[in-house]
């Protein structure tokens, strides 16, 4: 049942977790999700390309999603809107080393803030 890792997250440093550990844990968990959804875009691709690619809409806005995906990818550390946005990184065939490089710096800057402010 999906909810919310900064919960979680700030329930284990609550409990007396250190702060790297629960970094470490939340991070990593968060890392190996992003992944999943890429593939799992990557997955969609390939089931639907027939499709997509052969409305002009369809094709204009996988042309937008590659094109402005890196820069969408900064809004991933987002709640909400940052798993879809990881999706459709899949989708959309942005490179996977980049994808990484964004988004899981991006995951690990946000539970660091909140480190900070706990």
């Amino acid at each position: 049942m999906p909810f919310s890792s900064e919960v979680a997250f700030l329930a284990a440093l609550a409990n007396d977790m250190p702060k790297e550990n629960a970094l470490i844990f939340a991070s990593g968990g968060n890392i190996l999700a992003i992944i999943l959804n890429y593939f799992l875009g990557l997955w969609f691709y390939e089931k639907t390309k027939t499709k997509l690619l052969s409305s002009k809409i369809g094709t204009m806005t996988y042309n937008h999603g590659h094109r402005y995906g890196y820069y969408a990818l900064l809004f991933s550390w987002l709640p909400i809107i940052g798993d879809p946005l990881t999706l459709v990184a899949g989708v959309v065939r942005l490179r996977f080393v980049w994808f990484v490089i964004i988004a899981a710096t991006l995951r690990v800057a946000r539970y660091y803030a909140l480190t900070l402010v706990v």
